[in-house]
């Protein structure tokens, strides 16, 4: 998973050095909007829970506020839909939330509202290091083979994201990491569970 997060990392700068004079110097707008949608690799990091990624996706709007050629602003609105799976080691899985099934999987549906800061690297005002905090709403959680109805994640949650952002006329493209700050742990404190997860996207931006 780690060694794909790297390649994008190489290939993005790469692309920009392919980019022609013209577009580097191009003069920045103040205001811009857009949509993009891609994936969400993620996991849900804590003593109960199974190692790996889970492959999600994502999708949302933008906005973008550019106060100067290398300083801007980026609020946005995103769905993004996250998965995970709990072990089955009795030892760490809590016994009086699960019934007898096998399936001990979740799915959690966030509204999220990331504020990130817009740096543009180098003398192109397409690349851009992305960098802010995000607040994250539970629309829906699902769990499977629960005993009770009550819920086990709460309801919203704090978040850090970087990233790097390849803006091209009309479209984007974006990777970024994503590392959950709040213990989304609602049933009690003994353990510590947060989101992780690396994002792809692409869209377009008028």
């Amino acid at each position: 998973m780690y060694k794909y997060f790297v390649l994008l990392l190489l290939i993005i700068p790469a692309s920009i050095a392919a980019q022609t004079s013209k577009m580097d110097q191009e003069h920045e707008n103040f205001f811009r909007f857009g949509g993009k949608a891609g994936i969400n690799i993620n996991k849900v990091s804590g003593q109960s829970y199974k190692e790996g990624f889970k492959y999600n996706f994502q999708l949302g709007g933008f906005l973008q506020f550019n106060f100067s050629n290398r300083f801007g602003i980026q609020p946005e609105v995103n769905f993004v839909q996250s998965a995970a799976e709990f072990t089955t080691d009795g030892t760490v899985v809590y016994d009086d939330i699960f019934g007898g099934g096998g399936q001990h999987k979740a799915k959690l549906n966030y509204l999220e509202v990331p504020l990130l800061l817009n740096i543009n690297i180098g003398p192109s005002k397409r690349f851009k290091f992305q960098v802010g905090p995000a607040y994250g709403g539970l629309l829906k959680q699902t769990v499977d083979s629960l005993k009770t109805n009550g819920n086990i994640y709460k309801k919203s949650e704090w978040s850090a994201i970087a990233g790097l952002w390849l803006q091209v006329p009309v479209l984007n493209l974006g990777i970024r990491f994503k590392q959950g700050l709040t213990n989304i742990n609602a049933i009690d404190n003994r353990q510590s569970w947060k989101n992780q997860s690396f994002q792809a996207f692409i869209g377009v931006t008028f």
